[in-house]
């Protein structure tokens, strides 16, 4: 025999079922919320923060280094302009010119030779033409040391323009050195101009003193050739 449905029990389930809907509904809402958690999500922008923070910090770095490679490089780099050929013609001119001194050069054994036999004391026994000759000699000495102090005076004038031209160089070079190396570079070369710049002084010094004491040793001489000849002229006895 067939049940029949009371008309209670038909309104209920349809109730109970809607029910049951809005609580699946419910528990999805809820569970979607704790999937997009707030909380969670700061917390991933502050590392992802850091991280980038890192990064920046590391190529911070590697551009300071990158910097100071090419700083050194910088200072490592050489000068590309050098003195030196100018500075070592100028100093062998400068010798050149005191190699050609006329009569009597700049040797010891030289010297002595010649001061024993134009300068030294004259003998009793020596004629009126030995003191001639020993007076011709001494002259031409003194002349040619004049001469020779006034070439080397000449040279050292002419030197002078090519001297500005090289400082000038040297210090323009100096003034944009890219490095500490060139910078070193231009002061050594600048202090090599320096030396070249003494070494024609004392040149110079030494052709002038050397014509001074050649004229100053003529004059000595010359007296004692006179007080030879006053000597023979009394008969007084060789000394």
């Amino acid at each position: 025999m067939k049940r029949l449905r009371s008309p209670m029990t038909s309104a209920v389930l349809p109730a109970a079922v809607a029910a049951a809907v809005l609580l699946c509904g419910d528990l999805q809402v809820q569970a979607q919320v704790v999937v997009h958690d707030p909380t969670n999500h700061i917390q991933n922008v502050i590392q992802a923060a850091r991280a980038l923070e890192q990064i920046n910090n590391q190529i911070q770095s590697l551009q300071n280094e990158a910097a100071a490679l090419m700083n050194q490089a910088r200072n490592l780099t050489s000068l590309p302009y050098s003195s030196l050929q100018t500075l070592q013609g100028q100093v062998d001119r400068t010798r050149g010119l005191l190699a050609e001194a006329q009569a009597l050069a700049y040797d010891v054994r030289e010297i002595e030779g010649a001061f024993d036999s134009r300068y030294g004391a004259v003998p009793m026994s020596a004629s009126e033409g030995d003191l001639v000759a020993r007076a011709r000699e001494r002259w031409r000495s003194s002349v040619a040391g004049f001469e020779d102090a006034m070439r080397v005076q000449a040279g050292v004038v002419q030197g002078l323009g090519a001297t500005r031209q090289e400082m000038d160089r040297l210090v323009g070079a100096s003034q944009s050195a890219a490095g500490a190396l060139q910078a070193t570079q231009a002061g050594n070369q600048l202090l090599a101009l320096q030396s070249s710049q003494l070494v024609e002084l004392a040149a110079l010094l030494a052709a002038q003193g050397r014509a001074d004491a050649l004229e100053a040793a003529d004059r000595t001489a010359a007296r004692a050739d006179a007080q030879a000849r006053f000597r023979r002229f009394m008969g007084e006895p060789d000394q």
